[in-house]
């Protein structure tokens, strides 16, 4: 053990937990930041697509839930080393599907069942750690996801501008092929080196479950989730819609996957130094400020007349609104006295919430006016994430809830 009372096996496990979230963001915006292109590749209405992109979260709770009980009997690093893997391949299965609409039906579907797989025990692994180092460190997870996922943006630009731009179908596939194998190779090598079921404060089943559920309070739990909700409202639009929205408000198709290199660039900026400054300023501070700045940035969204306005806008967004989650994680970690991670399961649930209303919105709001107009909605709904901003501090509580020794998480 160093003197900082971590041993290297913890570090260890918090460097493969960040080789996890780096992955799964870099996967996730391989193939959202190229939504519009599946459409035309397709033949699809802008309705068809939305429609197509509301199942994925929907199908990810799905996974989520499958993955909880899997977790409880097996911990949370052997279901994250074989559920990353299958989301790379049914991302590139989205590129091979061709003009086959029931393949890609198919394939998004699975997408969404791993990556709620993969939501679920990657978080347990940064709690994990957070727990173990004792201080918060859990924004900087999201950084990764942050960063690897403008990097996945950018690529998709680059790909879509230089790699058989005029052959739609190769395009995709060949732009789908690279964070896949890319992927698949880095969870294969870091995946062993994950939290074990050992390591991590995990889930009972049957009765002893029931009975740590009933020590969670529901307040703190739905203050919480319901301000992360509208913080994934707001990211599902910008980051699932965002393509559409250049492509056909502002027609800009060459340049759409900028707007979420942009959005996830400026994440990354903010969620480096976001630890650092909830340790300085307190959660509540650096929620309110955060999001008064994202509400900024998607009032420019909707105003935008071009598309260095609305890179702009994603940006700012960006640059507020990403401490919310990792704050939740954190928050909902804290006011559980189970000691077993029922707060951060029943908090996570908010973020498919979030999604399927914010693909909801879009699909009640473009129809009547446009994708621009439907960025509104996530801008109002900051006020309640301001308003709620109090909950991100609760009263923390000592676990009355302790797992055996073997099973307590490294210190």
């Amino acid at each position: 053990m160093t003197g900082s009372g971590i041993t290297a096996r913890t570090r260890q496990a918090r460097a493969a937990g960040y080789a996890a979230f780096a992955v799964q963001g870099l996967c996730f915006a391989a193939l959202v930041s190229r939504v519009n292109q599946i459409r035309d590749a397709h033949g699809m209405t802008d309705d068809q697509i939305n429609i197509v992109v509301l199942c994925v979260p929907i199908i990810a709770g799905v996974g989520s839930a499958v993955a909880a009980p899997l977790m409880g009997r097996f911990g949370s690093g052997p279901v994250l080393r074989v559920s990353q893997p299958l989301v790379c391949l049914s991302i590139l299965a989205v590129g091979l599907t061709g003009s086959n609409n029931l393949a890609l039906y198919a394939a998004v579907a699975l997408f969404g069942l791993f990556v709620g797989a993969v939501d679920a025990s990657m978080n347990a692994q940064a709690v994990t750690a957070e727990r173990a180092y004792g201080v918060s460190i859990l924004t900087g997870f999201h950084a990764l996801w942050s960063a690897a996922a403008g990097l996945g943006a950018v690529w998709a630009w680059v790909s879509n501008s230089y790699i058989y731009p005029d052959h739609l179908s190769t395009s995709l596939a060949v732009g789908f092929a690279i964070p896949a194998v890319l992927g698949i190779a880095v969870s294969l090598t870091t995946g062993p080196r994950l939290a074990t079921k050992a390591e991590e404060v995990t889930l009972p089943a049957g009765e002893e479950l029931k009975a740590a559920a009933k020590l969670v309070p529901w307040r703190p739990v739905l203050i919480i989730g319901i301000a992360m909700a509208c913080f994934y409202l707001a990211d599902s639009m910008l980051s699932n819609f965002g393509s559409l929205f250049f492509d056909n408000d502002l027609h800009a198709k060459d340049v759409a996957p900028l707007g979420l290199a942009a959005y996830q660039v400026a994440m990354v900026a903010s969620r480096a130094v976001a630890d650092f400054a909830v340790r300085r300023f307190g959660a509540t501070r650096v929620v309110r400020a955060g999001t008064v700045a994202g509400a900024v940035g998607l009032i420019l969204v909707v105003v935008a007349q071009n598309p260095a306005m609305a890179i702009a806008g994603f940006a700012i967004t960006g640059l507020g609104l990403c401490v919310v989650a990792p704050i939740s994680f954190s928050a909902a970690g804290k006011a559980d006295p189970s000691g077993l991670g029922v707060a951060v399961a029943r908090v996570n649930i908010f973020n498919y919430v979030g999604f399927v209303f914010g693909a909801i919105v879009v699909l009640i709001v473009q129809p009547l006016a446009s994708y621009q107009a439907s960025y509104a909605v996530p801008a109002v709904l900051t006020l309640v994430i301001i308003a709620l901003a109090k909950g991100f501090e609760p009263a923390e509580t000592k676990p009355a809830v302790q797992p055996p020794v073997s099973e307590r998480p490294i210190a």
